[in-house]
């Protein structure tokens, strides 16, 4: 990794995290997740930064992928547990950061023993390291307060326009033995939850990300195309859309560009028996003697 890079990662990592902080106390009973929503990305693109995903706002048993659509009308509520998922890029460089607000008052041990598990984690990165031992001790955590680590979910690295590259760091115990690197950028994201430890696909998405280029007959698809072509793989909201398509259309645009291959759609992730989910996620840049954490 160059200076630059080095460089691009650390600022990306300060703006998530502000950022993250930020976002956070923004979640109260009454708002609306989608004010949430477009706060956060407006402060990301104000600093000068990018959006490297668009913002999920996750409650109770959703654990990921939930971005709110065009016109939402959730709330927040007094019972609700948040989770707030922030991506920041410069020049393609990614911080990926996450934290849980319990508006209920009632999963505080929840969500201590999810933050701890990920400090405990981020304590054992260093090149050579095991990532099947990683998981082992993100799921030991957990489970010794009585919890259960989504098993089904993973940390990622990360590289250049590209959120899922290479190596995953599992929230178990995993039978291979894979090793992390010095130079590789890690999101290191432990789910914890009060239910069953796996989550399943809802079935309308509202992320997707490009995948391929291809002619299309739909001009509003054509526009989406060139809309999100400089994202690279990144993925995009649907409600983005809507500032250069006419809301009417976007459905059949988007379902042009899923038929042929184009984009891919990412629908919400829920707890399987509806438990609770916490989340908590940092990135972090492996050295040679440890990590540094950019988004603390």
């Amino acid at each position: 990794m160059d200076d630059k890079e080095l460089e691009c990662y650390r600022k990306a990592g300060k703006i998530a995290s502000k950022i993250r902080n930020e976002g956070k106390t923004l979640i109260k009973p009454g708002v609306k997740l989608l004010d949430v929503a477009e706060k956060v990305e407006s402060r990301i693109l104000g600093v000068g930064a990018k959006i490297a995903f668009p913002v999920n706002i996750c409650i109770n048993d959703v654990a990921a992928h939930y971005a709110p659509k065009i016109n939402d009308e959730l709330v927040f509520s007094s019972k609700d547990v948040v989770s707030l998922d922030v991506g920041v890029h410069i020049d393609g460089f990614i911080a990926d950061t996450a934290c849980t607000v319990d508006l209920s008052g009632e999963f505080g041990k929840l969500l201590d023993v999810n933050e701890k598990s990920l400090e405990e984690a981020i304590a054992a990165i260093k090149p050579g390291a095991s990532v099947s031992l990683i998981g082992e001790i993100v799921q030991d955590t957990i489970q010794s307060a009585g919890f259960k680590p989504i098993e089904n979910l993973t940390g990622h690295e990360v590289k250049q326009y590209d959120l899922h590259a290479g190596l995953s760091i599992p929230n178990i115990k995993v039978p291979y033995d894979w090793r992390i690197e010095e130079g590789m950028v890690l999101a290191i994201e432990p789910f914890a939850t009060d239910g069953y430890g796996r989550v399943v696909e809802s079935k309308k998405p509202e992320i997707y990300s490009m995948i391929d280029r291809k002619p299309t007959r739909m001009r509003e698809a054509r526009i989406i195309m060139k809309e999100m072509e400089d994202r690279e793989s990144l993925p995009f909201a649907e409600r983005w859309l809507s500032k250069k398509v006419s809301p009417l259309k976007i459905p059949l645009a988007v379902n042009e560009l899923l038929s042929k291959n184009i984009i891919t759609g990412y629908p919400p992730l829920h707890e399987m028996k509806k438990g609770i989910v916490s989340q908590f996620e940092h990135t972090v840049i492996v050295l040679e003697d440890g990590c540094e954490v950019t988004t603390l």
